[in-house]
């Protein structure tokens, strides 16, 4: 291996000669400096011998780096080698080191809602599609076109989610001083979404002070309850309920609604049952011949209720269109377009709906409005239906813990948690009762036992 010294003049003359992929020229200052040159370019080059292997590093470009530089850095690789470390593994691990940094402040630096949405998708398996919706609902960009559910005045795209503007600082700068901030700005216009905004920050945080990638940005002070009781006011026990002078026009508003509106709003009422409980409820869950409902309860996990003689006639109806086939032939702007009716087939939830990605109907407060509108009645709502009707089961005289065992509500005494049975033919007397109380004063008749008396249900198998 012939040695000289390198100079800027040398380095320049060397070239590697054409056919060859590559040569070397070998500094005699710095013994295991050289230069090596390929078609295309040459470079400062190490080369030396660790555990009686021969290793190679580049240094550089001989056009960035300059003479002595090289052969400085050329002894630092040296006595890494004597040390027994591989100059190649220290270069990767230095690179390693500062894309993790770069990786650290960048993570850092980036806004909460890269973390809202890891949340979100952590979480999506545990909540309901309800859950899910008013979450993704905070941090909406806005700006789509609205489809449905606007009011007369109201822009014609949606508006940006309430915690948009928080979201988009990073987590590290989402401190007492900002939530309190943004409480204020937000409790002087709209004091209830903040309420519900704030608890949903709170838990957002708390996931993610758990979580090692999170863990060092996070305040734990952010969503103090101070902060909440400073910047919020009380919440006042909502009261919403119909009366009985009501009934009349809010049966007549809301059975002029379309078909499933109509009996869900129905059944919400005479059932007491919770929003998502009846939008869930599925023709599986229902039993036409022992007269009876499956529900899904948020506090046992599933309840069975008496299904009354009206809401069986409204289901029943709901049925009837459900299992009936559409049309062979449709028209669709001024076509007629045949029907794929070999991949038909009925849905399997009570409250279809086709426009919802869901199947199902996912927010009837519209149609609710609307009928309240029309019947001239205050606001009410849909948890306002449940409220009734656990208030109008006092007319009758129901037991409380008759209607509180129907509506799903968890035992508050002694008696109720360990004494007290009720079988669902007890229920049921009692629920039937109610139901036609209310519908007289709504001038409904109350459907007969034998007029409520469908089929019995035909299970396949």
């Amino acid at each position: 291996m012939q040695r000289e010294r390198l100079t800027p003049e040398r380095i320049r003359r060397f070239t590697c000669p054409e056919g060859t992929k590559q040569v070397f020229m070998w500094d005699n200052l710095a013994p295991r400096l050289g230069v090596r040159a390929t078609a295309g370019a040459k470079a400062f080059i190490f080369e030396s011998k660790l555990n009686r292997r021969t290793l190679r590093a580049t240094i550089g470009d001989v056009r960035a780096w300059n003479i002595d530089d090289a052969r400085t850095e050329a002894r630092r690789l040296q006595t890494l080698v004597d040390q027994g470390i591989d100059p190649r593994e220290e270069k990767a691990e230095r690179i390693a080191a500062a894309e993790a940094k770069r990786e650290e402040a960048r993570r850092t630096d980036a806004a909460a809602l890269e973390a809202w949405s890891a949340y979100l998708e952590a979480r999506a398996g545990r909540w309901s599609p309800r859950t899910l919706l008013d979450h993704q609902r905070l941090s909406d960009p806005g700006g789509r076109p609205k489809t449905r559910g606007r009011k007369k005045g109201e822009g014609d795209t949606t508006q940006p989610g309430i915690l948009l503007p928080l979201l988009a600082h990073p987590l590290k700068k989402i401190d007492a001083a900002a939530v309190r901030t943004f409480l204020k700005d937000e409790a002087a216009t709209r004091p209830t979404q903040a309420q519900n905004a704030f608890i949903r920050l709170r838990a957002f945080l708390n996931w993610c002070a758990e979580r090692p990638e999170y863990q060092g940005q996070i305040h734990a002070d952010a969503c103090a309850g101070r902060i909440a009781r400073d910047e919020l006011p009380k919440r006042a026990a909502k009261d919403d309920c119909l009366q009985r002078e009501q009934l009349r026009p809010w049966f007549d508003a809301v059975r002029a609604l379309p078909a499933v509106p109509a009996a869900y709003l129905q059944s919400l009422l005479l059932t007491g049952a919770r929003r998502e409980e009846l939008a869930g409820l599925r023709w599986d869950d229902v039993d036409f011949q022992w007269k009876s409902l499956r529900i899904a309860d948020k506090v046992e996990g599933e309840r069975t209720v008496p299904l009354t003689p009206y809401v069986a006639g409204l289901l029943r109806d709901l049925k009837r269109r459900n299992d009936t086939p559409p049309a062979e032939w449709r028209i669709l702007h001024g076509k007629r377009i045949k029907n794929d009716l070999d991949a038909w087939e009925p849905s399997p939830w009570v409250f279809a709906s086709k426009t919802a990605a869901s199947g199902r109907l996912q927010e009837p407060r519209a149609a609710h409005n609307r009928a309240l509108a029309a019947a001239g009645l205050p606001a009410l709502s849909l948890h306002g239906l449940r409220r009734s009707f656990g208030t109008l089961a006092e007319w009758v005289e129901c037991p409380a813990g008759v209607s509180a065992q129907i509506m799903g509500h968890k035992p508050s005494a002694l008696a109720e948690k360990h004494y007290r049975r009720r079988p669902l033919d007890l229920l049921r007397a009692w629920h039937s009762k109610i139901e036609g109380w209310i519908l007289e004063q709504a001038g409904i008749a109350q459907p007969t036992e034998h007029e409520a008396a469908p089929a019995l249900r035909v299970v396949a198998g």
